[in-house]
């Protein structure tokens, strides 16, 4: 049997990663009594995440969710755990700010209806100690999320897999998130998260189209589809598929909306994100977002539907 040298040499690097990680852990001080308690945590937050993403019962699967946000607190009051990976527990989306200064730790439940309800939490870089703000979701009472400006307790949960942050007169980062929806479409989001009075704000008028702002994109589409939304850096582009209907008589339908094989994009330009129809993707990059791990293909909960008896995909 040949050796796939390709899966050899990324298992190097992954290792080698994580040695230098925890040496760089270290080296910011989490000590060996902390490094050791963080790994405790760790191993109850691995155990909790799979009951939370696999288990079939919705009660059952709430509960360990629940658990799971006490555990973590509890973790995060570690001295030092900021620079703590948490690199075993692949149930969830934890993901840094390219300048450091914050990550966010973001899940979803789902539900034995299709629907999901997310749970997330942001962690400053403190150098001290613990603060964190718990991010609740809101979704169900936001009429009109393009429009719409929260915080942490009205927040239009999603799972996100990347940090773009934006350095102008207020400062601001660009998130793109994995939102679900419900056994029929799926939901993409481009958030905007800000800081006021050391607080989070999520959704600011920054978006541009046609003369006309949003505080944030959601995009929905059939839920068998997959939507590309992504950024490249060397662009200052936000880049995804253009959705459309499958005939004239769907177009009011979102929930059969797909690809087309066309892009659009926003691309930034004096702190404000343009609107861009029609892209010509040739001489962009295509590399895939290696942190963004997409629900649909990793492990998923085995439910099924209670009138269908499908599982969900």
């Amino acid at each position: 049997m040949g050796i796939n040298i390709l899966a050899v040499t990324r298992k190097f690097v992954l290792t080698l990663f994580s040695i230098l990680f925890l040496s760089q852990a270290f080296a910011q001080g989490i000590d060996e009594a902390g490094l050791k308690q963080l790994n405790f945590y760790q191993d109850s937050l691995k155990h909790l995440g799979s009951t939370v993403i696999n288990n079939d019962n919705e009660l059952v699967r709430k509960n360990a969710s629940y658990q799971f946000i006490k555990t973590l607190v509890s973790a995060l009051k570690t001295p030092n755990s900021f620079h703590f990976p948490f690199d075993s527990v692949k149930t969830i989306t934890l993901t840094r700010s390219p300048d450091d200064k914050f990550r966010i730790f973001s899940w979803h439940v789902a539900n034995d209806d299709g629907s999901y309800r997310f749970y997330g939490a942001i962690q400053i870089n403190t150098g001290g100690p613990l603060k964190l703000y718990g991010l609740e979701d809101y979704t169900p009472l936001l009429k009109n999320p393009e429009d719409t400006v929260g915080d942490n307790r009205t927040w239009y949960g999603a799972q996100y897999y990347t940090i773009i942050p934006v350095g102008v007169t207020r400062p601001y980062y660009v998130l793109l998130g994995w939102k679900g929806n419900n056994d029929r479409s799926t939901k993409k989001v481009i958030e905007v998260l800000s800081f006021q009075n050391n607080k989070p704000v999520f959704g600011m008028p920054i978006f541009n189209r046609n003369g006309k702002k949003r505080d944030r994109i959601v995009f929905e589409y059939a839920r068998q589809a997959s939507m590309l939304l992504k950024y490249v850096p060397s662009e200052h582009l936000i880049v995804f598929d253009n959705l459309a209907a499958p005939d004239k008589k769907s177009k009011d339908k979102l929930e059969t909306y797909g690809p087309d094989l066309t892009y659009n994009g926003y691309r930034l330009k004096d702190g404000t994100w343009h609107y861009m129809d029609n892209m010509d993707m040739r001489n962009v990059p295509s590399d895939q977002d290696e942190t963004y791990i997409d629900p649909k293909i990793t492990e998923r909960p085995k439910i099924l539907h209670p009138i269908k008896k499908k599982q969900i995909q």
